[in-house]
């Protein structure tokens, strides 16, 4: 199933959303043009950019080779990186969906906020679950999971319309919100559950279920915003 739009409106311009979506294009972009280079250079580029979770265990036994502070900044820095033009298309659409609303939702600062702690708290349930890997994990998804893990919760009414292959017929169908979530959900833990402990390439599903959870808990406990009674706006 792949999403199309939703129906639930929203009463501010998500300017933090079209941020974040513009910024992961340019370092995409950036990334075609190291590309060029040849797979050497892009390979460099994705381990010393990307979060290698054995890096942060010799970080941690003390290497000097592996200092902390710039082992730790691979956290953020990873969310930004992408492995190919399916990965960040499919990424940035997911965003564009479900995150205009919990921007509108919280305000455009605390959504900032928001969505880097998703990230972060994504990037250490991969760690957790794989920690002697040596493969790197890109990605904004772990991040954009946390949106959707608040959007099920503040909108589970709302509905998706959703394209739905079914072998090799294809049609549209409106799913609510809870409905389309869920199952996405389900199947991140699910296989998550059948790959933690294993260093293999592929979907990072244990970041996808750790930021999913983080933003069920942070939609919690961040305030909503307040609507201007003078002005009458967000």
């Amino acid at each position: 199933m792949f999403p199309i739009r939703d129906d639930q409106p929203r009463y501010s311009t998500p300017v933090v959303n079209y941020f974040i979506i513009g910024l992961n294009t340019l370092v995409f972009l950036f990334e075609l043009s190291v590309q060029v280079q040849g797979p050497r250079a892009f390979e460099a580029l994705v381990f010393q950019f990307g979060v290698v979770p054995e890096h942060f265990a010799r970080a941690l036994a003390g290497s000097t080779y592996y200092p902390i502070p710039a082992t730790l900044l691979t956290v953020l820095t990873s969310m930004f990186l992408h492995g190919g033009w399916l990965h960040i298309i499919s990424n940035m659409w997911f965003l564009w969906i479900f995150g205009d609303n919990i921007e509108d939702y919280l305000g455009h600062f605390a959504y900032l906020i928001f969505y880097l702690i998703c990230g972060v708290a994504a990037a250490v349930t991969q760690i957790a679950l794989n920690p002697g890997s040596t493969i790197p994990t890109v990605g904004a998804s772990g991040a954009i999971a946390g949106v959707m893990g608040a959007y099920i919760l503040l909108y589970p009414r709302a509905r998706v319309l959703t394209l739905v292959v079914l072998i090799v017929f294809f049609t549209f169908w409106w799913i609510p919100a809870w409905v389309f979530l869920g199952y996405w959900f389900l199947i991140q833990f699910a296989e998550a559950s059948l790959t933690a402990h294993q260093a293999t390439a592929g979907i990072a599903f244990g970041a996808h279920v750790g930021g999913f959870v983080t933003g069920m808990i942070l939609i919690k406990l961040f305030p909503k915003r307040t609507r201007s009674p003078r002005y009458g706006s967000w």
